[in-house]
């Protein structure tokens, strides 16, 4: 047995230098809060968060831990780009069409028709918005943006052409959505994703706009039976980080953030998404309690030349804000087309 000898105050010295040496050793880690406001059964979270933050904790040699709090734990969902911003989370699932007006540059993924994929089409959106997000949201550490796999319009009635939108209450996906709704005849109940449900089921609403799987994942299918089979909208969503959280990190740790803060990320992140969302459609067809409609040319034509109308509008907004829209649409086109995932 190792017997240590010492004088009382060289030995005081000795121990309050090793509590030093720990406490800086424990703040160099971090344990990153991701805040997500979708169940933690999500293809998003199974497919794309977890295995995001697995590479970033292996990347980082174990410095850098993560814990999702999923279903609206740390907030609501409309206020995610706030929980990020005040520091609530360290990480938080933005949906930023949640706060209509207050992003204009990136609500353009929004768009009708305009985004046919979101796996190609995620790498060139975040590729296109990175050279918008700090001015447009400068109150976060931007990481990603990505996108949803287009979704489409669900109803408890059949709806076929824009005019039998008259008169009807709908959820929509987003602010563009919504805009579209009332752009057509039609109310919108703005609620959050999980308490879209409960809304159509009490009659506060009768369909929705959402991306295909989702609505079997969020026990929508026992209320909307009638599905129109075209890539109406897409949904924009940034994967937003606190300043001080971020600056916070050691510069080893900072270079693991930014390797996986990239486009090529936001790709990833969205495809195994975008592929359960997709599989939703052949589930609804499948299903002899719900009825697909493959609209026509002529009806397709009706639906873009109804929905033209947005675009203006969007024009007309990013423009008042101070941006060159016409830039930013042309970069836009451009990125998406060489991805192969603009919408026609």
């Amino acid at each position: 047995m190792k017997t240590i000898t010492c004088m009382m105050g060289t030995c005081m010295m000795g121990v309050a230098s090793a509590i030093g040496l720990l406490a800086s050793t424990a703040q160099a880690d971090t344990t990153l809060r991701l805040s997500t406001w979708l169940p933690a059964q999500h293809s998003l979270q199974t497919t794309g968060f977890e295995p995001w933050l697995a590479a970033i904790t292996e990347a980082s040699g174990g410095s850098i831990t993560s814990t999702i709090f999923p279903a609206q734990q740390l907030g609501s969902a409309l206020d995610h780009y706030d929980i990020a911003r005040d520091g609530i989370a360290d990480l938080s699932f933005v949906n930023p069409g949640y706060q209509p007006g207050r992003f204009p540059v990136i609500s353009l993924g929004e768009q009708p028709f305009h985004v046919s994929n979101a796996v190609e089409g995620s790498v060139a959106f975040d590729r296109w918005y990175r050279e918008y997000a700090a001015t447009e949201m400068p109150d976060i550490h931007y990481c990603m943006a990505f996108l949803q796999d287009p979704g489409t319009l669900h109803t408890v009635s059949e709806i076929l052409v824009p005019g039998d939108l008259a008169g009807k209450t709908i959820r929509p996906g987003n602010a563009t959505m919504g805009r579209m709704l009332n752009l057509l005849g039609a109310a919108s109940v703005q609620v959050p994703a999980p308490e879209a449900r409960e809304v159509i089921a009490r009659g506060a609403a009768e369909g929705i706009t959402f991306p295909w799987d989702s609505i079997f994942l969020f026990g929508i299918d026992e209320e909307t039976t009638y599905h129109l089979d075209m890539p109406l909208y897409s949904t924009t969503f940034v994967m937003a980080m606190n300043k001080d959280s971020y600056d916070g990190m050691s510069a080893e740790e900072k270079a693991v953030m930014d390797a996986h803060c990239t486009s090529e990320w936001a790709g990833k992140i969205a495809a195994g998404w975008a592929e359960k969302e997709a599989s939703g459609r052949d589930r609804a067809i499948a299903s002899q309690d719900h009825h697909v409609h493959v609209p026509s040319e002529a009806e397709m034509t009706a639906w873009k030349e109804a929905t033209a109308p947005l675009l203006e509008e969007w024009h007309a907004e990013a423009k008042q804000a101070g941006y060159d829209d016409q830039a930013i649409y042309d970069r836009f086109e451009t990125e998406m087309s060489a991805a192969n995932a603009l919408g026609q």
